[in-house]
């Protein structure tokens, strides 16, 4: 796995120039932010030999590399997900890569569904910690030293310094910020009630089908990372209405003005 990640690596460096500070994954619906930075280099993913491709509607498919006012950025324009059949070595290899660029800190977006009975579709929630015991672990096999250690330490995934800056910019942009525990479920089948009864029992606020997996690889490699869902839907069970990835992108573009000052103001302040 590590040579491959090694091939993606010179791959990528043999087209691009450029070392970024920040690492930004936009999820479903999010994805038109990077369009609206300085940028200064993009690849396709299918240009990335080795590269997992993304096959979901609404996930463009490449890096965007650039800045966000001052600060050089990596952003991840659609990303893979464990159910479209990759391994989840795959899954997690283009968060790897982007440290292995150079990122130090990364930024996880999602369309998440809310378990939290308190949230409405359009909130924002700023994941606190994450439940990634329904899907397999990123780290399963031989380990890759060059990375992290063995058995990493996860007691902070979500560094709470970020969490602060995040509270600070939600404010200054008039945005009120709920917070809360994110569950990743493999999809690619919305969950049931009676799943979703279970995640809050086991404390989860949000459920999605992402994430996680990304942040437990980047804790790996001792990136600080930070994350915030966006509530598109209220889970099964906690109203009549019928899960579909179109409400999704419908609410996800509803807030997605609201959403692409809160992300700047959050990067710059990273």
């Amino acid at each position: 796995m590590y040579q491959k990640l090694t091939t993606c690596l010179a791959s990528v460096k043999e087209k691009i120039d450029f070392k970024p500070e920040v690492a930004l994954i936009l999820g479903s619906g999010l994805g038109d932010y990077a369009d609206g930075i300085q940028i200064e280099q993009t690849i396709e993913y299918t240009d990335i030999e080795g590269f997992p491709v993304s096959t979901v509607k609404g996930h463009k498919g490449r890096f965007v590399f650039g800045y966000v006012d001052q600060t050089p950025v990596v952003i991840m324009q659609g990303r893979v997900h464990y159910y479209e059949g990759y391994p989840m070595s795959d899954v997690v290899l283009p968060t790897r890569l982007m440290g292995m660029l150079g990122a130090k800190k990364l930024f996880l977006t999602n369309a998440a569904g809310g378990a939290n009975t308190s949230f409405h579709p359009g909130d924002f929630m700023m994941i606190t910690d994450h439940i990634t015991a329904l899907i397999p672990s990123p780290l399963i096999g031989p380990n890759m030293e060059e990375l992290g250690p063995r058995f990493p330490d996860m007691s902070e995934v979500y560094s709470k310094r970020l969490q602060e800056v995040i509270r600070n910019c939600a404010k200054e942009c008039g945005i009120q910020m709920q917070e809360g525990v994110y569950l990743q479920f493999t999809g690619p089948a919305y969950e049931t009630p009676a799943e979703i009864r279970m995640a809050q029992t086991l404390g989860g606020d949000a459920v999605g089908m992402s994430t996680a997996c990304e942040a437990v690889a980047a804790r790996h490699m001792g990136l600080e990372v930070c994350g915030i869902s966006c509530i598109t839907n209220m889970a099964a069970g906690l109203s009549d209405a019928k899960l579909d990835h179109k409400e999704v992108q419908e609410t996800a573009d509803r807030v997605a003005k609201s959403f692409k000052e809160l992300v700047t103001k959050i990067v710059t302040n990273m």
